[in-house]
């Protein structure tokens, strides 16, 4: 009985690592403006609005002691979470209210795609690419999020370049259509997270399926989250991803803060 009163649990032991600096809480979160990049869908198909703050006081006579804003947002607009329902494969599987909390926590697996993406931005993940990355790390842990580094996210300043399209379409870096369902049947992960505007490639509406990502891990009860940064301030293991999206009753997504929590110093 001494002993537990006297051993820090582990939820001290934590907060204590937190405190003294020993863990490092990385925010991999877009800011959210309304200058943040979307996706945007061509004809005829329709766009979700973009971000935008609303004044309705500030300091002044509406409100002379507070100062606040109605929001205005389609669900799926900078860092965001996809959830079951958002995709026709998922359509009975959960909002992003009723999303199990624990499923919103788990290991990172930082797959660095950054040379190939570089080379071509077309670059689509292959299996042979994860069974390397486990070659090198072991397998995929169960819960976990398997995070695409392809240093796109320093095109975030610009719309224009993040979607990097032209009259073929938009060419950004995502998943096989093999790897896509392979990954979401036979790995225990929770789902994937890229740094480009959605989880699946920019040119992926000509695959089939169309939006494999999309198609196999929602309807498979796994999730995406988009449009990350500071991926490569992470190790390929040994962080934790913390993902916080609102639980919006009947919604499919929801915008979201995204912390990796690693041990300081043990970054890439």
């Amino acid at each position: 009985m001494t002993e537990s009163l006297t051993t820090p649990s582990a939820v001290a032991s934590f907060l204590s690592a937190l405190t003294d600096g020993s863990v490092t809480v990385l925010d991999l979160t877009t800011p959210l403006s309304s200058d943040t990049p979307a996706l945007v869908l061509p004809d005829p198909f329709v766009n979700l609005i973009d971000f935008s703050l609303e004044e309705v006081s500030a300091y002044n006579e509406p409100g002379p002691f507070w100062r606040h804003n109605n929001i205005h947002t389609g669900e799926h607009i900078g860092t965001h979470l996809d959830a079951p329902i958002h995709w026709i494969s998922g359509r009975d599987g959960h909002d992003v209210s009723q999303i199990p909390v624990q499923r919103l926590i788990g290991p990172a697996a930082v797959i660095d795609l950054t040379e190939k993406v570089a080379e071509n931005p077309d670059y689509l993940l292959t299996v042979a690419d994860v069974r390397e990355w486990e070659a090198a790390h072991g397998a995929l842990p169960q819960g976990a999020w398997v995070l695409l580094r392809t240093g796109w996210e320093v095109r975030g300043g610009s719309q224009q370049e993040f979607l990097n399209a032209d009259e073929t379409g938009s060419h950004t870096p995502g998943v096989a259509v093999e790897c896509a369902q392979w990954l979401a049947t036979q790995r225990p992960i929770t789902g994937l997270g890229v740094e480009t505007v959605g989880v699946d490639a920019g040119m992926a509406g000509g695959f089939e399926p169309a939006f494999p990502v999309h198609y196999h891990f929602l309807g498979n009860d796994k999730y995406g989250i988009t449009s990350l940064r500071n991926l490569g301030q992470l190790p390929a293991t040994g962080a934790m991803l913390v993902v916080a999206p609102l639980p919006i009753v009947g919604g499919t997504g929801s915008p979201s803060r995204v912390l990796a929590l690693l041990e300081t110093g043990s970054g890439a």
